[in-house]
């Protein structure tokens, strides 16, 4: 008698149920020790700390699912950081390096920080090395854009920045999986830039802003900066410096914490000049302590001071 046929549903060995684990993952790569420094190191941008939490959700996501055999296609991870000068750009494209680094996603996760006259040449030529000598520095780590709107020129028919665009193009296409580009400006002025050039808009997939940070938020930063190199602010000298930051923001090329730095830095040496000119024994707490003297009596009070222009390569 011949036995019946017995269908079974029976899968293959490498389609088993397996179990993976968050926490050794986590564990390996140390990435919330990178999100924890970033929370600790930078003052307030909750929406921002909030995006980066989900962009190393989702590599672990994707580094779990390769684990049980699942698709796990590569994210496209290109960048946009709109805001003002001094809002954290920089520091944030630094850590957002080290985390792709530490999920395996790049392969260096150092930071190659640029402007236009790093990309665009001066003469027919010229501009397509240089722009590939970057890409090259930048593959495996991020390579971050500052201004990038400066690339493109629409009054200037002769002006080589497409030519740049285009290469960046191809690289952030051809390269996506080693490569990671940050593009970050004012955020109008990138909105006409994208306007402007569509394939640039349809390769970011992640648009950050940047806010700008409030009065007590400056202040609190300003602690961290002095409390970082051994100085202590007196309450009168936090009165003293509140006000500058009230006056100061409503003055042209207001930085957030880069004019808080540059605050404190001619303020450090208004307290070194103080200590210089009395002259006699000093204690421990003489030399930490910075009085209301040395914000009131500094340039600090300078508003007009163009200490918030920015710079190439310098968002933080």
């Amino acid at each position: 008698m011949t036995s019946p046929l017995v269908l079974t549903s029976a899968r293959p060995a490498d389609l088993e149920e397996r179990v993976v684990d968050v926490g050794s993952v986590l564990r390996e790569s140390q990435v919330e020790e990178v999100l924890a420094q970033l929370d600790h190191d930078l003052v307030a941008l909750a929406p921002v700390k909030t995006r980066l939490r989900e962009i190393a959700a989702l590599l672990v996501v994707e580094r779990l699912r390769r684990q049980v055999g699942l698709a796990a296609e590569a994210p496209s991870l290109h960048m946009s950081f709109t805001g003002h000068p001094g809002t954290g750009k920089t520091t944030v494209a630094l850590r957002m390096a080290e985390i792709l680094h530490r999920l395996g996603y790049l392969e260096r996760g150092h930071l190659v920080a640029v402007s236009r006259d790093d990309l665009v040449g001066q003469y027919v030529g010229h501009t397509a090395p240089r722009t590939r000598e970057v890409i090259s520095r930048a593959l495996g780590g991020v390579l971050f854009i500052d201004e990038a709107y400066h690339l493109h020129r629409r009054e200037n028919e002769r002006d080589y920045g497409q030519e740049a665009i285009e290469i960046l193009l191809q690289a952030m296409e051809n390269e996506r999986s080693n490569l990671v580009v940050i593009l970050a400006g004012y955020r109008d002025r990138m909105d006409e830039f994208f306007r402007s050039n569509p394939g640039m808009f349809s390769r970011i997939a992640h648009h950050i802003d940047f806010p700008d940070y409030s009065v007590d938020e400056l202040l609190e930063i300003a602690r961290l900066m002095v409390r970082r190199q051994q100085y202590e602010l007196t309450d009168d000298a936090l009165d003293a410096l509140r006000a500058y930051i009230e006056r100061r923001m409503r003055q042209p090329h207001f930085a957030n914490a880069r004019s808080i730095r540059n605050a404190i830095d001619r303020a450090r040496l208004r307290q070194a000049g103080r200590i210089f000119d009395r002259g006699g024994l000093l204690t421990r707490d003489d030399l930490m302590r910075i009085e209301a003297e040395d914000i009131l009596r500094s340039r600090v009070f300078r508003v007009d001071e163009p200490d918030g222009q920015p710079s190439a390569g310098a968002t933080a």
